[in-house]
């Protein structure tokens, strides 16, 4: 057996005979390492690198599928659209209006201050009666087609004439009033003035009460003239902001602009200004048929409401005023509840039976008094 160093011997002969023969000369093992190695790892560094791309690209996709399923999913909480309907339904009512209300203004409309007399008791002589609930209008006392019933002296429990009352309306006329009054304990005193007009077939009334340093409160009557007397045809009464109602005698309706219920009227029904006028229009186309004693209701209606008030005339007076001295027709109404107001009124036959005096008395004693103090021509 030929020893392994002798068989190694012979194989580097045999090598080093070949390169002789071929002129070859044999590679640096340490060089032939190196040299070799850029080109493998040529193909080594080549193929990850598009191994690693498709991976980047597939990473991409993935940050792009995955950026897509975000989008999708992202107006799924922002669209739920029952919500935002309602949401958008909610916001279109504009806010309530005193809200938008400037200081000035609310400053200007809070006039009932401790020192001020209450609004009854400083409104205008028809107005004062404005806020007293609404009586129950005597259904016996009314019949279909007429508001107004007369009930002679002694006859309460009778039912009154609804005839139609012959009416003689007084001249245009401004009537200039001194007036004392009590809310609250605080005595005060004012001016107010009371301003008649017609034309033979519409007529207007206005009557306004002002406080020194504190404000007024204002009533307005419009309307038509007829057979009947005066027919209203709209009421205003402001004092912090207007309130008003509407008459619609072809319906047998009014309305009212501070939302309260219609109410149904029939011919002759008055408001809280022209019933003063309608009372001396009738007292004066025929005094003889109101002697002392006798029941005049008539349907009346303010700013919220309508209700029936009832007279009684009394026996006439001597009144001492400040224009002098004047005769005139006292009408009374009475409270019919604990918290109703008093009413009373008088007429002058000489100024076509207008009120030349009017006094209005709470339940709590706080009260109003107009007295007249000059008559000119409006």
């Amino acid at each position: 057996m030929i020893p392994r160093r002798s068989l190694l011997t012979i194989f580097a002969l045999v090598l080093a005979l070949h390169a002789l023969v071929l002129g070859v000369a044999l590679p640096d093992w340490g060089a032939s390492q190196a040299a070799p190695i850029p080109r493998f790892m040529t193909r080594t560094i080549a193929a990850p690198a598009p191994v690693a791309a498709p991976a980047a690209v597939e990473t991409t996709a993935q940050t792009t599928k995955t950026a897509v399923r975000a989008v999708r999913k992202k107006p799924r909480p922002a669209t739920p659209r029952p919500a935002s309907a309602d949401a958008k339904e909610t916001s279109l009512p504009p806010p309530p209006s005193t809200a938008l209300e400037s200081p000035e203004v609310v400053a200007a409309a809070d006039l009932e201050t401790p020192g001020m007399p209450h609004e009854e008791a400083v409104a205008t002589p028809a107005a004062a009666a404005a806020s007293a609930p609404a009586d129950e209008a005597p259904a016996a006392k009314a019949a279909p087609g007429s508001a107004i019933a007369i009930a002679p002296p002694g006859a309460d429990d009778a039912p009154g004439s609804t005839q139609p009352a012959p009416v003689l309306l007084p001249a245009p006329a401004r009537l200039g009033f001194d007036v004392t009054g009590q809310a609250k304990g605080f005595q005060y005193s004012a001016r107010a003035e009371l301003v008649w007009q017609h034309d033979g077939q519409q007529y207007q009334a206005r009557q306004e009460i002002s406080v020194l340093f504190l404000g007024s409160r204002s009533q307005t009557s419009v309307g038509e003239l007829t057979p009947l007397g005066l027919q209203p045809r709209r009421f205003g009464d402001r004092s912090r902001s207007e309130k008003a109602a509407h008459f619609d005698f072809a319906q047998g309706q009014v309305s009212f602009s501070a939302n309260t219920p219609s109410a149904p009227i029939a011919p002759g029904a008055q408001d809280r200004l022209s019933v003063f006028v309608q009372l001396g229009a009738m007292l004066a186309a025929a005094p003889e048929h109101y002697p002392a004693g006798t029941q005049i209701s008539i349907p009346t209606v303010s700013a919220r409401a309508a209700d029936t008030w009832v007279f009684t005339v009394g026996e006439t007076e001597q009144l001492d005023l400040p224009m002098g001295h004047i005769r005139a027709v006292p009408l009374q109404r009475l409270p019919r509840r604990d918290y109703d107001q008093k009413a009373q009124l008088w007429l002058a036959p000489e100024l076509g039976y207008l009120p030349v005096r009017i006094r209005i008395t709470q339940s709590n004693g706080d009260y109003a008094e107009l007295s007249l103090r000059e008559r000119a021509a409006p």
